[in-house]
């Protein structure tokens, strides 16, 4: 007898490029991470040149869309 809720993931969506679609967002998510990071270290060292440049790359991967601490 088959159960419904197994727990084997679901069929993994593929992208245009190849990829599991869940692991490009997964990769975009983790390179937001890092760049989050980087502008907090800019912010501290007061490199302004540095912040304008993560804040463009931020907002080229579409920004962070959580809440803070979430």
């Amino acid at each position: 007898m088959a159960f419904t809720n197994s727990h084997r993931p679901a069929a993994t969506q593929i992208s245009a490029s190849g990829t599991p679609a869940c692991r490009g967002y997964s990769e975009a998510g983790h390179q937001l991470e890092k760049l989050e990071f980087a502008l907090a270290v800019a912010v501290t060292r007061g490199d302004s040149t540095r912040i304008s440049e993560l804040r463009q790359r931020i907002a080229e991967l579409g920004g962070n869309r959580e809440e803070p601490g979430t």
